[in-house]
């Protein structure tokens, strides 16, 4: 079977199009990681894609329709309930990961606090501050008590939530209405939404999230498991080679795929 074959059967895209909030938690928590919408030359699972009926030839567009408008409230809802973070994390894109596959990538204590040892900038550590102390907290009123307000003040606080979800530190946590237009999301802690980080030592859980990239794209180089969980490209090999050593992976000319298991 070819790769494309492949990665078809195993991103859902051979399935009936996920229609309920239910099954897209069902597709993350299978996965573990997922886009939020396809982007070309990404070559990772979307939310979109598997919602709906797609050609093979026309993945990586996105029409705004009935589909679109239900992924785009599920990235709110799925945290709500524990059964998907969501934030710009894979390569800095709107992302969704299973809660197993973000315990093990968190980095830190899992403390409220934790996030005082992330190397945040000025108004992402402000943002993290006063969800801290408010609880959850819409957009519009971070930024509001941020003033940052404008093009400007929104391009600063698009930059700090980028930041923020690179580090794992927050998370979309449902939606307010602010009157007319769209309702402004919610955003709280990573640690206070979900159990984070996982048992086990760092190594350890570092090599659970290598595993899981591995077994969901079937086929991937070292640059690429670095790009999307910002490690470095040494600690990506070292990972990718301890499953090759494990006999759980392949590797040629530096491209990893999962080893294909023995019938007894």
């Amino acid at each position: 079977m070819e790769l494309a074959a492949e990665r078809a059967k195993r991103w859902w895209q051979t399935r009936p199009p996920v229609r309920t909030i239910q099954r897209a938690a069902a597709f993350v928590d299978d996965v573990g990681l997922a886009l939020l919408f396809p982007a070309r030359g990404v070559e990772l699972p979307s939310l979109y894609n598997a919602a709906s009926e797609r050609l093979a030839d026309n993945l990586w567009t996105v029409e705004w329709g009935p589909e679109a408008e239900r992924v785009w409230q599920w990235k709110d809802e799925l945290p709500l309930g524990g059964r998907a973070w969501y934030g710009k994390f894979l390569g800095g894109r709107a992302s969704l990961l299973s809660p197993a596959l973000l315990a093990d990538l968190y980095p830190r204590s899992g403390r409220p606090d934790d996030f005082t040892k992330a190397p945040l900038g000025e108004d992402a550590r402000r943002i993290a501050e006063v969800v801290l102390l408010s609880g959850p907290t819409s957009t519009a009123a971070l930024r509001e008590e941020l003033g940052l307000d404008g093009k400007k003040g929104q391009a600063r606080f698009s930059r700090a939530l980028a930041e923020l979800g690179r580090h794992l530190v927050v998370t979309n946590f449902g939606v307010e209405d602010h009157g007319p237009g769209w309702p402004a999301a919610v955003l709280e802690l990573t640690a206070r939404a979900f159990a984070v980080p996982s048992s086990g030592r760092p190594g350890e859980r570092r090599l659970a999230a290598a595993r899981t990239f591995l077994q969901t794209t079937l086929s991937c180089r070292d640059a690429d498991v670095a790009r999307a969980f910002a490690w470095t490209r040494r600690d990506a090999r070292a990972q990718l080679e301890d499953l090759v050593a494990r006999d759980e992976a392949t590797s040629e000319d530096g491209l990893y795929r999962p080893a294909r298991r023995r019938r007894r």
